[in-house]
């Protein structure tokens, strides 16, 4: 594990340890109500598809559905690209989620441990791509004076890598507009040993490739109310892949072509049953 992604891990668990300390005693609590629970259909449309600073492909598709009881989230997201496919990645991608809130304290800190698993039906490993990758994750939730910040962190048993990653969020409310502006940042670093299958270096020999580099993204969104239980969302993020890089072996490293810096439009219509 890198430097950076140490640092970033040992600063998660230092805030959850820091923020759970500090909270005081409460009074005991009024019984729990029976959680509700809902299903939000959400078909969506990206004009790049952007993951962890790599362009998997162009224009895209992303419908999504899940399902929400309480602190319990499931849901299955999808990509499927209109242009600019890339074979083995995203042509198509479907991804089955799930997490488990877990308050420490009220409307201020949450612990948030969850699942991705990544699934790409028309992949083939004779051609270097995973059928299937598997990815745990752990999440802290902390929000102060308006901020909500998220440090995540993810391990790919597959790819046999982790991920770290802190998102920072900001939401200013437009009354006269009905609406509010969702300002977000993001940095991640990952660095994966076992990047693709079936691999061989510069003389034929089979190898492990690894694939490692840094991430970040600026976007804001607006979220407007159609129906009392349907809401659109518009929005912009500039993502950019840096010091992305790929190694077979011992061959020296060479530049990842598909970290790249682009604008990304998004168009989410959120319907919940």
């Amino acid at each position: 594990m890198n430097k950076k992604i140490s640092s970033l891990l040992l600063s998660v668990l230092a805030l959850g340890a820091v923020l759970a300390h500090a909270q005081t005693p409460a009074a005991a609590p009024a019984p729990a109500a029976a959680p509700s629970s809902s299903w939000v259909f959400t078909p969506g449309f990206a004009s790049q598809y952007m993951f962890r600073g790599a362009r998997l492909g162009g224009p895209s598709f992303q419908p999504a559905i899940e399902f929400d009881s309480g602190s319990l989230a499931l849901g299955v997201w999808n990509n499927t690209p209109i242009s600019a496919k890339v074979d083995g990645q995203s042509d198509p991608e479907f991804d089955i989620y799930g997490s488990y809130t877990i308050e420490a304290i009220k409307d201020t800190l949450s612990w948030v441990p969850g699942f991705t698993i990544y699934t790409y039906p028309s992949a083939k490993e004779a051609n270097g791509f995973y059928k299937a990758t598997y990815e745990p994750s752990l999440a802290i939730n902390y929000s102060v004076a308006g901020w909500k910040f998220t440090p995540k962190l993810y391990y790919d048993l597959k790819l046999k890598g982790p991920t770290a990653e802190i998102t920072a969020a900001y939401a200013i409310p437009l009354p006269d507009a009905k609406t509010e502006l969702d300002f977000t940042a993001q940095y991640g670093t990952f660095k994966w040993t076992d990047y693709a299958p079936n691999a061989t270096n510069s003389v034929g020999a089979p190898v492990n490739v690894k694939n490692y580099g840094d991430y970040y993204s600026v976007g804001l969104a607006a979220p407007f109310q159609i129906t009392p239980s349907s809401k659109l969302t518009i929005g912009w993020a500039y993502v950019k892949g840096d010091n992305n890089f790929l190694k077979y072996g011992t061959d020296a490293k060479f530049a990842n072509s598909g970290a790249v810096a682009r604008g990304v439009v998004t168009v989410l219509y959120a319907i919940t049953f």
